[in-house]
C-alpha cells in the first residue's frame, strides 16, 4: 500500500473508499470479545465505566457500542460522511463528531481514554499521536487495536497471497503497522501490549461482504472488483463446502499511558 500513513494519491483513494461500502463494513466486520476490553482496563490501570472516550477512526460505530457498553462517555470521531451517516443509524443515541486524528476538535485535557479500533494506520502518526496526548488528560491512556485474520492458518494465508498477487499495489497485511513503539517514545510514554486470539463462524456469503469493504477492493469498480470476490467465493467453498467458514482472529492491543 503506498504511503500508508499519509500523503499519496492511493492513500486518499483507499481511505475514501469506505464511504461507498458503509452498510456492508456494518453488517459483516468482525465485531471484538469483551477480553479486548478486559485488557483495555488493566493495562490502563483503570476501568472503562464513566470513563470519557473518543473513539478516532470510528467507522460505522462497531467498538463505539461496545465501548457505551461497558458504561464509557464515548463519541465517535469520523471524517467519512458515508461511514458517519452508517453510524448515526445503527447507533441513535451515539455521539460522532466529524474529524480525524490528525487534528481532534476537542480541547486540552479533556478525556481519559483515545481510542483506535482499525483504523490507526489511516492517520499521520507524527500528527494524531501528540493529537492523543494533548487532548488526554494526566494518566490518560491511548490504546490501539488490530484485528487480523490469523495467516498463519493455512486458508487465510492462501487468500492473502492470492489477493496481494492480484492486487500488488494496494493490497496491504497489518503486520507493518501494528508496530507504533517508535512513534510513542517522542512523548515520554509508557506502553504495554497485548495480544488475543478467538474466532467466529460466519457463512461464505458473510466472509465475501466483509472482503468486499476492505479497501483495497472497495476502492475498485464494481467490474474489477467482481472477477476477484468470485475466485474467493469458489475458493472458500471448496474449503468449507457445507459454506460455513470457522474465521481465527489475531486482536493485537497497545495501551500507551500519558504522565501523570
Amino acid at each position: 500500500m503506498a504511503d500508508r500513513n499519509g500523503n499519496g494519491s492511493d492513500f486518499r483513494g483507499l481511505a475514501e473508499s469506505f464511504g461507498g461500502v458503509a452498510a456492508e463494513y456494518d453488517r459483516a466486520r468482525p465485531s471484538y470479545p469483551q477480553e479486548l476490553f478486559d485488557e483495555v482496563e488493566r493495562l490502563s490501570g483503570r476501568g472503562l465505566r464513566g470513563a470519557r472516550v473518543l473513539d478516532v477512526g470510528a467507522g460505522t460505530g462497531i467498538s463505539t457500542r461496545l465501548l457505551a457498553a461497558r458504561g464509557a462517555e464515548v463519541v465517535g470521531v469520523e471524517p467519512s460522511a458515508g461511514m458517519a451517516a452508517q453510524f448515526l443509524a445503527s447507533g441513535p443515541g451515539l455521539a460522532l463528531v466529524r474529524g480525524s486524528g490528525d487534528d481532534l476538535p476537542f480541547h486540552d485535557d479533556s478525556v481519559d481514554f483515545v481510542t483506535y479500533a482499525q483504523a490507526f494506520h489511516w492517520t499521520d502518526p507524527g500528527r494524531s499521536v501528540p493529537e492523543a496526548v494533548r487532548v488526554l488528560r494526566p494518566g490518560g491512556a491511548l490504546a490501539v487495536w488490530w484485528n487480523v485474520k490469523d495467516s498463519g492458518v493455512t486458508w487465510v494465508r492462501a487468500m492473502g497471497e492470492r489477493l496481494a498477487a492480484a492486487l500488488p499495489a494496494t493490497y496491504h497485511h497489518y503486520s507493518a503497522t501494528k508496530e507504533i513503539a517508535s512513534h510513542l517514545a517522542p512523548y515520554g510514554l509508557r506502553s504495554g501490549k497485548s495480544v488475543l486470539h478467538w474466532e467466529r463462524r460466519v457463512t461464505v456469503d458473510h466472509l465475501i461482504t466483509d472482503l468486499s469493504s476492505r479497501s483495497y477492493l472497495a476502492a475498485l469498480t464494481p467490474e474489477q472488483r467482481g472477477p476477484l470476490l468470485a475466485v474467493e467465493r469458489e475458493a472458500l467453498l471448496a474449503e468449507f463446502p457445507d459454506g460455513w467458514v470457522v474465521e481465527p482472529y489475531v486482536l493485537d492491543l497497545t495501551v500507551a499511558l500519558t504522565p501523570a
